[in-house]
């Protein structure tokens, strides 16, 4: 049964809710009380998410609307500081879940947005920021002009070869990256980008100093193949004795024919017989047909079992647009123009229409007006992640005969000219780019390739490990730490994210992150006793993201020190030994380091392996948006150039104040 919404005069919290809420505003939802397994492996219905008709979900905005100055109080914010209602999404049990941007003094926050989680009881539940840092003291007085920073953008797009370029800056507050909030400006440049992809680049700009702190690209790409799905049903509308390719059952979603430029709207399809394309690519209705389909299955899935009406889940359908530019090898979304937008591929005759790319475009829009992830570093990697995610969840629950569901993206349209997928989620790295497994410096890897742990991460969670056959497709899965997976199935995975996505993840959450919001979701829906619990934790370990639930070990040597080592509240760092004197040779390319840190803050630690050498591993950096307790994790470090025997070292900093804790154990372990 789908909960009424809320009206405002029943949201009012009662005040001993603010005690709670004011406890509970740095938390990220991870520190889990022992919950009970659902029965017979089922989610607890209450905490599926709702499925809300768009005037409910409205209610529920303008109810939030209300109460975002209390809310804001009771969080604590500062007297500059105010919220600005974004989304909004509620459990079946009627908790909501609020995501808010903030803004300070009247300026937009980059990087300051928030989840408040609250029941139908109105207790607050838990608080999930993207930023730990307080948002006070920030001059906003600039010392460089607004012009300064347009020319730096612009002349970054220019050097990667952007063309017909403009640029337009604002005045922002950035609390990016863990840093100190600073007054600058954002700026976003138009143009083509150097494939001829319509250009969003957003470069932000320390309005004091003139120095880039930020660069990211707002145009999502993503690839597929030209699917010819049969002869299928689409949506349309009729106007006299013409038609028109008008889903009025699906928000009004249009699609249109580009006819090879590659700005404004198109022309919108249409024609008198209401039957579109003939299956080849000469034929323009074709790509047209293809991409419409796609959308409409899209919408479906998003609406059937996720219950989010739209993209945005207003029940407003997004557009299409075919037969962008010449010989155009993408597709691709843009918030700005709330469209997909798709290339006829190689020699204009392999349109990029595909289920899994229609799908995969609408989950960038999808991305963006819940979580916001911004498309860089480790949170672009799960942005793209999320798209490929879905893209297979759509296309496993389109079941067209012709386009079968797979864990493969772009199979079929041979982009590399030898019958090879694009991607791979059992095994990222077979397309010679993606990474399999999570490590220190994957945030700076290409985000459609930085998306390979967490595609890795939804094949075994759906499927497990090792060799299997789906859909006549084989696959082979392989994990970071040499142990099994098993599966949960794939509806059960989807489920998972999705609601870690619409409810914990911020535009920040990295792969840790990630985690945290998955367990706690899983915890919700399954209980922490439940297999679907652990199977999440070991997917995680699967793709080095964490340790299993009592550390296991694929076997080897161990070698560990228990002794604590306190760690100075935003001081030096500490280090702690374990001696190897009982082995020849290089150390393995797969050394297995245990480390258990308790931390009332993880984000502000930065954890290395010192070689006995002096070469250092960074094993986690720094990052204010990592906002759970402690580190128990095992990391997957290549030592092969080391001597094994020596003195090894687990060194750890704290880089900010506030938060304590220490070195509890760690350990070495040489399969």
């Amino acid at each position: 049964m789908t909960p009424t919404p809320r009206t405002p005069l029943a949201r009012r919290r009662r005040t001993g809710a603010v005690g709670a809420l004011l406890a509970t505003a740095a938390l990220l939802s991870v520190g889990l009380q022992s919950v009970p397994a659902a029965a017979a492996g089922k989610a607890d219905p209450g905490a599926l998410p709702a499925k809300l008709s768009p005037s409910q979900r409205a209610e529920l905005l303008r109810d939030a609307n209300a109460e975002k100055a209390r809310t804001a109080k009771e969080l604590g914010l500062g007297a500059k500081e105010r919220l600005v209602v974004r989304d909004v999404a509620q459990d079946r049990d009627g908790t909501t879940h609020t995501r808010y941007e903030r803004t300070y003094d009247g300026l937009p926050v980059l990087g300051g947005d928030l989840v408040v989680s609250e029941s139908k009881g109105q207790k607050t539940e838990s608080v999930t920021k993207a930023s730990k840092a307080k948002l006070s003291g920030v001059d906003t007085r600039a010392e460089v002009a607004e012009k300064t920073a347009e020319r730096q953008a612009l002349g970054l797009a220019k050097a990667d070869g952007s063309t017909k370029t403009d640029a337009s800056a604002r005045k922002v507050v950035w609390m990016g990256h863990g840093g100190k909030p600073v007054l600058a400006y954002e700026t976003v440049v138009g143009g083509l980008q150097k494939d001829g992809t319509p250009n969003e680049l957003h470069v932000v700009t320390d309005a004091r100093t003139g120095k880039k702190l930020f660069e990211r690209q707002a145009v999502h790409n993503g690839t597929g193949n030209t699917q010819y799905s049969g002869q299928v049903p689409l949506g349309t509308a009729q106007s006299g004795s013409s038609y028109t390719l008008s889903d009025t059952a699906r928000g009004n979603h249009r699609t249109y024919n580009l006819n090879r430029g590659t700005s404004g709207q198109g022309t919108l399809f249409s024609g008198a017989d209401d039957v579109w394309g003939n299956g080849t690519p000469t034929n323009l209705e074709t790509a047209g047909a293809d991409a419409h389909y796609g959308a409409a299955l899209t919408w479906d899935y998003y609406k059937n079992v996720h219950g989010r009406s739209g993209i945005r889940g207003d029940g407003v359908g997004a557009y299409s647009r075919v037969h962008y530019g010449n010989n155009y090898v993408n597709a691709f979304w843009q918030d700005s123009c709330f469209c997909m937008t798709y290339g006829d591929g190689a020699g204009n005759a392999k349109p990029l229409t595909s289920i899994d790319v229609a799908a995969h475009e609408m989950t960038h829009g999808v991305t963006s007006n819940t979580a916001g992830l911004i498309y860089s570093g480790e949170s672009g990697g799960l942005n793209e992640a999320t798209s490929d995610i879905f893209a297979a969840a759509v296309e496993f629950h389109a079941n067209n005969a012709q386009d079968v569901g797979d864990y493969l993206v772009g199979e079929k349209i041979d982009i590399r000219g030898d019958g090879t997928p694009l991607r791979y989620m059992d095994k990222p790295s077979r397309d010679g780019n993606s990474k399999d497994y999570w490590y220190s410096g994957i945030g700076n890897v290409d985000v459609h390739y930085s998306s390979g742990p967490a595609n890795h991460w939804f094949y075994l969670l759906s499927e497990g490990s090792g060799q299997k056959t789906v859909n006549g497709v084989a696959y082979d899965s392989p994990t970071s730490d040499g142990l099994p997976v098993t599966g949960i199935g794939r509806e059960k995975a989807a489920l998972i994210w999705f609601k870690a996505l619409t409810t914990k993840f911020t535009s920040r959450t990295d792969y840790a992150g990630a985690r945290a919001g998955t367990e706690a979701v899983a915890a919700e829906l399954y209980g922490t006793t439940s297999p679907e619990y652990k199977a999440v934790q070991d997917a995680w370990a699967g793709v080095n993201v964490g340790a299993r639930p009592g550390g296991g070990t694929p076997g080897g040597t161990v070698y560990e020190n228990t002794a604590d080592v306190a760690i100075p509240d935003n001081g030096a760092a500490v280090t702690s030994p374990i001696s190897v004197a009982d082995r020849a040779g290089n150390a393995p390319s797969n050394l297995q380091v245990g480390v258990d840190i308790e931390h009332t803050w993880r984000g502000d630690l930065v954890v290395d392996l010192v070689a006995p050498d002096g070469s250092v591993y960074n094993l986690k950096p720094f990052s204010s948006s990592d906002s759970a307790d402690d580190v128990r994790t095992t990391y997957t470090v290549n030592a092969s150039s080391e001597l094994a025997a020596g003195t090894w070292k687990l060194r750890v900093q704290d880089k900010a104040s506030q938060d304590t804790g220490y070195i509890n154990s760690w350990k070495l372990t040489f399969p």
